[in-house]
């Protein structure tokens, strides 16, 4: 059993009240193989909701209290970040989960690649507030592009 974003899962849970569908993941959702998880809808947002990016640094960062996850007006939301990813990480660890596919590019989920902060469009190297959780905790964590590697690990 893995966790999924909710999103990738064709669930619309974007900041935009879009998904993201993966058809192979939605397909795992269906065979009781995958959970589908929201890490910002569980630590309190809506949607729609305003988009939100990593400032003064990634995930890590956020978690050691040296970067703020900020909205675009400029409203704070580290805390509701944070928040969402203990209670993944929580329900990982009830579930016994060892690895997750979490969308790339989200302040909560990017795995690899995270949006810079400046609200351009532009993409930095980084993890998201969850991915860095989870990946602190020794769970694998892999965005919807690395799930075939993921599978090819599991089954050697």
């Amino acid at each position: 059993m893995i966790l999924v974003s909710s999103c990738l899962a064709g669930l619309e849970v974007r900041y935009n009240g879009t998904h993201c569908l993966n058809k192979k993941i939605r397909q795992m959702i269906d065979q009781n193989k995958a959970i589908a998880v929201c890490p910002e809808l569980l630590g309190g947002f809506s949607t729609p909701r305003e988009p939100a990016e990593i400032i003064g640094g990634e995930g890590r960062d956020v978690l050691d209290g040296k970067a703020r996850v900020i909205e675009k007006s400029g409203r704070d939301v580290t805390e509701l970040y944070i928040k969402g990813a203990y209670i993944t990480l929580r329900k990982a660890q009830e579930l016994n989960i060892t690895a997750v596919v979490l969308k790339e590019y989200s302040p909560s989920c990017g795995s690899s690649i995270i949006y810079n902060g400046e609200f351009k469009g532009k993409k930095t190297s980084g993890d998201g507030v969850t991915s860095a959780l989870l990946k602190r905790n020794g769970i694998k964590v892999v965005s919807e592009e690395g799930l075939s590697d993921l599978f090819q690990k599991e089954e050697n």
